[in-house]
């Protein structure tokens, strides 16, 4: 299964979570609201979830083994940090402009 687009679909800079990410697989299967968090040993990503009756979130989907977590991970953390940096890029051609 091989990742075929990783779309950043909101960041935000206040409080834990700093993005929401839609990945699509084999150009066939689409995933939506992965979201990036920014934890205490730095940022990961979470998968879908819901809140069950007793008030604990499971996942909805999510990877089965180590592999393709961290080539999930990886992508998507990329994908993040390449959207970050185009934004703040733009905060400084917008801050030049003025």
């Amino acid at each position: 299964m091989e990742i075929t687009s990783i779309t950043i679909r909101k960041m935000g800079s206040e409080g834990k979570m700093k993005a929401i990410v839609s990945v699509t697989f084999d150009d066939s299967f689409v995933v939506h609201d992965i979201k990036v968090i920014e934890g205490n040993n730095g940022y990961f990503i979470a998968m879908p979830s819901r809140k069950t009756q007793d008030g604990e979130f499971k996942d909805i989907v999510h990877p089965i083994n180590s592999e393709f977590r961290e080539k999930l991970s990886g992508e998507v953390m990329r994908k993040y940090y390449e959207a970050l940096e185009q934004a703040e890029q733009h905060q400084m051609e917008v801050a030049a402009e003025n």
